[in-house]
């Protein structure tokens, strides 16, 4: 029988980190003594333990593993969680460098095949596998500036490769002819799409 990622998540001042783990702990076992007795058995190779905080507090995160069993599970300093990449200190240096650099290898990718396409070709497939992933989940983005610049130079390398240009010509006009928004619109775009959604009843959970 297959069960989806389950999480467990508690929040405590920075002084009280042991009671913490110690209640994860019997959680996680009584987690683990239910499934046991009804014939099913917890990933030991898919656990991980994250702790967050404020940057200026990350020295305070304990260092120590948690129990889970018969096993110990380290803290690790960035964990994926339905597409997102989080960080300790929340931040999101791991998931936009994640996005970043799968984007720029599909795009050499793409351009070694781009003399074999017809323009509406090579539209679909930038749409499909740059813009796509640029755009998933990126509603969490807001309010983070210079991630953001990160995220618009994928953009930019993908307009480029539209016309062609040259690699520092400007971009604002080729983003214009494409019709696509700069990143910072589009996050605004999606806020604006999930509010009116919440608002009318009719959101779903992807970002």
């Amino acid at each position: 029988m297959h069960m989806r990622m389950t999480q467990i998540i508690g929040a405590c001042r920075s002084s009280e980190t042991d009671e913490l783990q110690h209640r994860v702990t019997d959680c996680l076992d009584a987690v683990s003594s239910w499934m046991t007795a009804n014939r099913l058995q917890l990933n030991h190779e898919k656990r991980e333990l994250l702790w967050c905080s404020s940057a200026g507090r990350q020295h305070q995160t304990p260092s120590t593993p948690v129990r889970v069993g018969c096993t110990s599970v380290h803290p690790v300093t960035s964990a994926r969680n339905l597409g997102i990449y989080l960080d300790g200190d929340v931040s999101m240096r791991t998931h936009v460098t994640t996005t970043v650099r799968a984007c720029f290898a599909m795009l050499r990718q793409i351009r070694s095949v781009r003399h074999s396409l017809p323009r509406p070709a090579l539209l679909t497939m930038l749409r499909l596998l740059v813009t796509n992933r640029l755009d998933s989940c990126c509603s969490v983005m807001a309010g983070a500036p210079v991630l953001l610049r990160r995220l618009q130079s994928v953009l930019n390398a993908a307009a480029r490769l539209v016309f062609p240009a040259r690699k520092f010509d400007h971009t604002t006009q080729l983003l214009c002819e494409l019709h696509w928004l700069k990143v910072p619109e589009r996050v605004r775009s999606r806020l604006c799409v999930l509010t009116y959604h919440c608002l009318n009843g009719t959101a779903s959970l992807p970002c």
